[in-house]
């Protein structure tokens, strides 16, 4: 009988594939679904879901092709733009590709929390597609290339890939654990380690699809929108930052970070990988 084809993405090696749960698995993605030279067949609208998915559990080609199908055409969307609104009912749900989004709550009296913060590779509503009301909104923080699925298409998936829909479910559970994280880090964290953990949080999500390494990475965010992010004012969260590079820390500047000591970094945030379950194990 002929072994049915699965994969997992390797940092280290995107040539080839690795999963700790399927050790036998040692052969090239299908390379019209998995790498970024297949911007012109549209790959790159997957890339970095395919990463993020691939990272927690082996995908197949077939339900990497069924991803494909369920999702529109790249839009690009300006920053600043509202991709759902609070209170709307989406008929389908967003993944980004590219830039960076953020979930946020908005008081009567007009001020803006930031709940979440979404990158390349995320559904930044999957939820929707159960919720159907949103009780939140979604604004493009910087320039972002997004993709839609709609959610007729979805119950469609859901019925005939139940793996597939596993792992989208297992997305949003890794969702609600980010949630659980920033809850501490607004309640109980000192601002610094606050900070700390976000900085920490982002490197690891980047690095899962390739927009980090070596400790390195871009966040092209304002100090207002990191303000909003903290619960903090601007110049509380210039002071964090500038207390991070003055105990070399880290290097921040012109939307660059350089994270030059991830352990001290890490102590100071209570850092615990274990809610980004990037561990390789079947669902």
């Amino acid at each position: 009988m002929k072994q049915k084809q699965v994969w997992c993405a390797s940092w280290a090696n995107p040539e080839r594939v690795f999963c700790d749960a399927h050790p036998h698995v040692n052969v090239p993605p299908p390379r019209n679904v998995w790498t970024p030279d297949t911007l012109r067949g549209g790959g790159v609208i997957l890339y970095g879901l395919i990463e993020n998915l691939s990272r927690r559990d082996a995908l197949t080609p077939e339900e990497a092709a069924a991803l494909r199908e369920v999702l529109g055409p790249l839009q690009r969307v300006a920053a600043g733009t509202d991709i759902v609104r609070e209170g709307a009912r989406p008929e389908h749900s967003t993944l980004l590709t590219s830039g960076f989004t953020a979930r946020y709550s908005t008081l009567a009296v007009g001020g803006r929390q930031i709940t979440e913060l979404n990158v390349s590779g995320d559904f930044v509503d999957l939820h929707s597609f159960m919720m159907k009301q949103m009780d939140h909104g979604v604004v493009a923080l910087t320039e972002c290339v997004i993709a839609t699925a709609p959610h007729t298409v979805l119950r469609r998936l859901t019925e005939e890939h139940p793996h597939l829909t596993r792992l989208l479910w297992l997305d949003t559970v890794i969702d609600a654990a980010i949630h659980r994280q920033w809850i501490p880090s607004m309640g109980r964290r000192s601002a610094l380690a606050h900070l700390a953990h976000l900085v920490c949080e982002l490197y690891k999500r980047l690095e899962v699809v390739r927009r980090a390494t070596d400790c390195r990475f871009e966040l092209p965010l304002s100090q207002a929108v990191l303000a909003d992010v903290l619960g903090l004012s601007t110049v509380h969260v210039n002071r964090l930052v500038a207390d991070l590079r003055a105990r070399n820390i880290l290097t921040w500047g012109q939307g660059r970070i350089e994270i030059l000591d991830w352990d001290r970094l890490a102590e100071l945030a209570e850092f615990d990988l274990a809610f980004l379950r990037l561990q390789c194990e079947p669902v």
